[in-house]
């Protein structure tokens, strides 16, 4: 990764954090795309140390587009080139909240948000290849359906029926700009890390907490797939997969559905303001 300029939203904490170390480990210069907050402030301290070039976080708020933007632009004015996005963070509110722009917090984080972000870097992405596009995924997309309604609110408010969802469309994205980049030296694929113990939980109760700690993966385990698609040679000219715990594996066949994953690409499009040609 000698060279390589990286990008990863949600860099500070779990599975970020520890890709963000590995890949600065390989020589990559790391960008975070964080909150400015004493954790982000004591992760790059902690990535820092093993760097051979220094982490710097551009700091957004994944739930305002607007702030999405301005990461974006300051991204670009800062640096003329990207080979590797990684859509990492993400989102799991226990009770609904919407984001500053309307939206259900987990479909507007975990998919409008990065969406917003890939559309954004395309052009950069392009004109760096041969570049990647790491999107953090979940087993749990096999249990999302997509309702286009609940992108503004649910209802009734089911934080695993609204997680599963978030998932799904971050699987039917990448398959879509897969498709939609094909030929141009960007590739784009997903992945799910495994039952990783992260920040993700942290509204859930100190008791489930605790017990899942018990069950779950390390992050150090659960960053390993997207290390791997991120750096791995052999993966240089691989796009539009799914891969499970590095294991290249099948996604569900709702996130194959190319119609659907169409649709989700133009409503997404029109939720976050940009205008297709």
């Amino acid at each position: 990764m000698q060279g390589k300029q990286v990008l990863i939203t949600g860099g500070n904490s779990g599975i970020g954090l520890v890709t963000s170390m590995e890949l600065a480990k390989q020589g990559a210069r790391v960008v975070l795309a964080c909150r400015d907050s004493e954790k982000t402030t004591a992760a790059l301290k902690q990535i820092n140390a093993v760097a051979s070039t220094e982490v710097v976080n551009l700091p957004v708020d994944l739930a305002n587009l607007q702030s999405v933007r301005h990461l974006a632009a300051a991204y670009k004015e800062k640096y003329q080139q990207l080979d590797v996005l990684i859509n990492n963070a993400g989102v799991f509110p226990t009770k609904q909240r919407l984001t500053e722009d309307g939206f259900e917090m987990q479909i507007g984080v975990n998919h409008l948000a990065h969406f917003l972000l890939t559309h954004q870097l395309l052009d950069l992405l392009k004109s760096s290849a041969p570049s990647r596009v790491v999107t953090v995924s979940s087993k749990l997309h096999t249990n999302g359906n997509v309702d286009f309604e609940s992108f503004k609110g649910y209802p009734k408010y089911n934080p695993q029926t609204a997680y599963g969802q978030s998932k799904l469309a971050n699987v039917l994205f990448s398959n879509e700009l897969a498709r939609r980049t094909k030929g141009s030296g960007v590739t784009s694929n997903c992945l799910h890390p495994g039952a990783v113990n992260t920040d993700i939980v942290r509204e859930l109760p100190w008791l489930i907490r605790k017990a899942l700690g018990l069950f779950f993966l390390t992050p150090q385990k659960g960053a390993k797939t997207s290390v791997m698609l991120a750096s791995d040679p052999s993966l240089a000219q691989v796009t539009g997969k799914y891969y499970d715990q590095c294991k290249l594996t099948d996604c569900s066949a709702l996130a194959r559905n190319e119609a659907l994953s169409q649709k989700l690409w133009q409503v997404s499009a029109e939720a976050v303001g940009i205008i297709e040609v």
